[in-house]
């Protein structure tokens, strides 16, 4: 299990950080996540300087980014990190149904990449990108 690093204990720089979160999400003390990295202040504030920018604005909306990071994390199986995006795309609003959507869209996905790299399919021509 980390070690998780308390606001208290914590140095003036993971402080910081944890205090800008607290404050952005309106929340009285950050998640395991956060604290977990904060073992190593250089990681939490690249981490969070990186999830700041990929996840605010931009031509996506909130939900839609709350739900490919869901779906990204039911694909490499992160339970902690499933939980902490449903819990934030249902707050973005995603409802039981597109949850079911997205886990079956998951689902099927990994079927068949799995099918695809077992077959050893070649990319047909007109599926190459052309960039």
């Amino acid at each position: 299990m980390a070690r998780l690093v308390q606001y208290e204990e914590a140095p003036p720089e993971v402080r910081a950080v944890y205090d800008e979160i607290k404050a952005a999400r309106n929340i009285p003390d950050v998640n395991n996540f956060w604290k977990a990295l904060a073992v190593h202040p250089p990681t939490l504030c690249r981490t969070r300087d990186s999830l700041r920018e990929v996840m605010g604005p931009g031509v996506l909306d909130p939900l839609t980014k709350e739900m490919l990071s869901l779906a990204v994390s039911t694909a490499n199986g992160c339970a902690y990190c499933m939980a902490s995006h449903t819990a934030a795309a249902r707050a973005k609003g995603m409802t039981e149904e597109m949850r079911g959507e997205l886990l079956a869209i998951v689902a099927m996905a990994a079927e068949t990449n799995r099918l695809a790299d077992a077959y050893d399919v070649s990319i047909d021509p007109a599926y190459r990108d052309p960039g």
